[in-house]
C-alpha cells in the first residue's frame, strides 16, 4: 500500500499525477531512467530547484519528492510582478544550466524530445515556464522534467522568456513592461552581449517550434497533443509567434539598448 493518493491538477500533462505523503507519483516512460539520472545529478551538484528522484513504485510509477508551494501560473502569476522575484526565477534557470553542464547521460539514455533543439550543449528542461515553477515559502523549484532532452541554454531561456515576460498576443496576458521584464531576465541570468544578439531572433523561432510540434502531433491524432490543438493551443502559439516577430526591434532595443 502506498497510502492516500491525492490527485494533483494544473498544467496540461497532469493526468495520473498524485501526491502520496511527501512524494509525487507520476506515470513513467522510456525516458524516466535518463530523467532520474539527470535529477540525481542536479541534487548531488547542490541544485535544489528540482525534485529528487526516489525510484519506481509497485505500480510502475516514478516517485519524486513533493515540492510544497504554489504554481506561478495561471492564478498566481502576480507573485512574479515583483522585480526581485522575477530575478530569482531567472537566476534559478541559470543555476540549473550551470549545474547540468557536468552531467553525463547514462549509456543508452532515451529522452522525450518534443521539439527539435538547436544543439546539444546541455540537457535542457524544454518547458521552463511559470506553469512549472513552484513558489514555496523557502524553496523555489521547477517541476515536470519529463521533456528534458539535449538542447542549448539559449533555446531553453528563449522559451522561459516567452512565459515569464510574458511575450503573449493574448490581451489578457500582455504587459506594457514586457520589454523591461525581458531585460531584467537577461540581466539576472547573465547574458553576454553576443548571447543577447543571438536570442532575439530565437524568441520567435522557439514559439514557432511549439506550433509546428502541436500541428504535427494533431495531424497524427496523438494525445494529449490533439486535445491541446483542438483547445486552441496551436493557434495561441502561432499568434504569439506573430506578436513576437512584429516587435523584434522592440525586443532588440530592450535587451541591448
Amino acid at each position: 500500500m502506498t497510502g492516500t493518493e491525492t490527485p494533483l491538477g494544473g498544467g496540461n500533462m497532469s493526468s495520473g499525477v498524485v501526491r502520496v505523503g511527501d512524494t509525487v507519483r507520476r506515470p513513467a516512460g522510456p525516458w524516466t531512467p535518463a530523467v532520474h539520472g539527470l535529477l540525481a545529478h542536479l541534487h548531488e551538484a547542490g541544485f535544489r530547484g528540482a525534485p529528487r528522484p526516489l525510484g519506481i513504485d509497485e505500480r510502475g510509477r516514478e516517485i519524486l519528492t513533493f515540492i510544497p508551494g504554489t504554481p506561478a501560473w495561471p492564478g498566481q502569476f502576480h507573485l512574479l510582478d515583483d522585480d526581485a522575484r522575477l530575478r530569482r526565477a531567472a537566476r534559478l534557470i541559470r543555476d540549473f544550466h550551470d549545474a547540468v553542464v557536468a552531467f553525463a547521460p547514462p549509456p543508452g539514455a532515451r529522452w522525450q524530445a518534443l521539439t527539435p533543439a538547436d544543439g546539444d550543449e546541455i540537457i535542457a528542461h524544454h518547458d521552463l515556464g511559470p506553469w512549472n515553477l513552484i513558489i514555496g515559502d523557502r524553496q523555489w523549484a521547477f517541476i515536470d522534467w519529463d521533456t528534458a532532452a539535449p538542447g542549448t541554454r539559449l533555446w531553453d531561456l528563449a522559451y522561459a522568456m516567452h512565459g515569464f515576460a510574458p511575450l503573449s498576443a493574448n490581451p489578457a496576458y500582455q504587459r506594457d513592461d514586457a520589454g523591461r521584464r525581458l531585460r531584467l531576465i537577461a540581466d539576472a541570468y547573465g547574458l553576454t552581449e553576443r548571447q543577447r544578439l543571438d536570442i532575439v531572433p530565437m524568441l520567435a523561432r522557439r514559439t514557432q517550434a511549439m506550433h509546428a510540434f502541436l500541428a504535427g502531433q494533431a495531424a497524427q491524432g496523438n494525445q494529449p497533443w490533439t486535445r491541446l490543438w483542438q483547445e486552441g493551443h496551436g493557434t495561441a502559439w502561432q499568434a504569439d509567434t506573430s506578436y513576437i516577430t512584429q516587435r523584434t526591434d522592440h525586443w532588440h532595443q530592450a535587451l541591448l539598448g
